[in-house]
């Protein structure tokens, strides 16, 4: 699985402690941590070279050799910030929508794949050839991202409210894969609701547990607040699954979040 991938737990260690902390690690500490999430030193290594090529990491030597985030994924991180752990609630359908309107030239096709890619992970829906639609809520991270990627010139956004003249509700269902979101919920709940059940009942977790959970319960659950738009509630099906999988990702990451931050300050003293 895609979360799972050691560059996507080290993405989640920056993301979640070090930024925190000064940002900065030791590759040594990183290997550390990174084993007790079951990832050998090689594999740490590898997936550090991948995130430097990428601009994510940057060399830096202290006391040892490390690395730190890059300066510019600081503002990638907040956003992730907002979209994780802000509003987990639905949107309301009175607020409207953001539709973005892009038409790319076949010669820069890279562009509309990434564009599409990009649209897709923001939680937009796919109307029509070039037409994606999401909640208005998501308007100010569909311009900064898409700024920031240097796609702005290929979109055009626009905010608007839906006059007809099919029933929405049923229309929803063709631009937005519900099966697949709902998949993903699924299993995130029945992988972390067990877990969620037994750590609730305990009044002292220890950190080093903790960690153990908290870092492939975050690096697993992360990718589900952009996939799913947060659809105003009376589009969605009577079986949508979300709110029970945000329940657990909301008292794991009360009961989880501090004691691994303390685990992480043990293991590298920073």
């Amino acid at each position: 699985m895609e979360s799972s991938r050691p560059s996507s737990l080290i993405n989640t260690v920056y993301g979640a402690f070090l930024r925190r902390l000064g940002g900065w690690i030791s590759i040594a500490d990183l290997i550390v941590l990174l084993a007790e999430l079951d990832v050998d030193s090689q594999a740490v290594r590898s997936a550090i070279s991948r995130l430097k090529k990428r601009g994510v990491l940057e060399p830096e030597r202290r006391s040892a050799t490390g690395y730190r985030l890059s300066p510019a994924m600081h503002t990638v991180f907040d956003e992730g910030d907002r979209r994780i752990f802000g509003s987990l609630e639905p949107a309301e359908l009175r607020d409207g929508w953001v539709m973005a309107v892009f038409s790319v030239p076949e010669s820069e096709r890279a562009h509309r794949y990434q564009l599409r890619t990009r649209l897709t992970w923001l939680g937009f829906g796919n109307l029509a050839p070039g037409v994606w639609l999401a909640p208005g809520r998501l308007l100010k991270d569909a311009r900064s991202t898409l700024t920031r990627l240097g796609l702005s010139d290929y979109v055009h956004l626009f905010t608007s409210d839906y006059a007809a003249f099919s029933d929405l509700r049923t229309s929803v269902t063709s631009w937005w894969d519900f099966p697949a979101i709902q998949a993903q919920y699924a299993s995130f709940t029945d992988t972390y609701g067990p877990v969620a059940e037994r750590l609730g009942t305990k009044e002292d977790v220890d950190s080093g547990e903790a960690f153990r959970h908290y870092v492939p319960m975050l690096t697993q659950w992360r990718r589900l607040p952009y996939l799913d738009p947060g659809l105003p509630a009376e589009l969605l099906p009577q079986d949508w699954n979300a709110v029970a999988a945000r329940q657990v990702f909301q008292q794991l990451h009360a009961v989880l979040a501090s004691p691994s931050l303390d685990h992480v300050r043990k293991v590298t003293a920073l």
